[in-house]
């Protein structure tokens, strides 16, 4: 093959119309992801973005909307337990999971119901 994989850009989680705000406050208030401008062209699909590192989150609008119970994006932290805390305070319920040996690892549910995985390598 000559073609070779670099890096992911971007994973896209879908959510209802009218998911900004809502989605501004957790993915941003909560979680602590910085807001990204989209390009002109998109912004009337709706839908917003995020940016942790190097990496993006988009939040697209999607008609029927259906969230995502199985398929999930998975985030690396540092100090998950910190992350657990915080949000335990901020009330959001989060699911511990130690079937995968080495890793601490949360199931967290976004507020259209779409599953994220939150894991520390150990």
């Amino acid at each position: 093959m000559s073609f070779i994989f670099k890096k992911i850009d971007h994973v896209q989680l879908a959510a209802p119309k009218r998911c900004e705000e809502v989605a501004r406050e957790f993915f941003s208030g909560i979680l602590g992801l910085r807001e990204v401008e989209k390009p002109e062209e998109l912004k009337k699909r709706g839908g917003i973005w995020f940016e942790f590192g190097t990496f993006q989150l988009h939040i697209g609008v999607e008609e029927p909307f259906i969230p995502a119970k199985k398929a999930h994006p998975a985030f690396v932290i540092e100090n998950i337990e910190e992350l657990k805390a915080h949000l335990e305070k901020n009330n959001v319920p989060f699911t511990e999971d130690d079937n995968l040996p080495g890793a601490n690892r949360i199931h967290v549910h976004d507020p259209f119901g779409n599953r994220m995985e939150f894991m520390e390598w150990m």
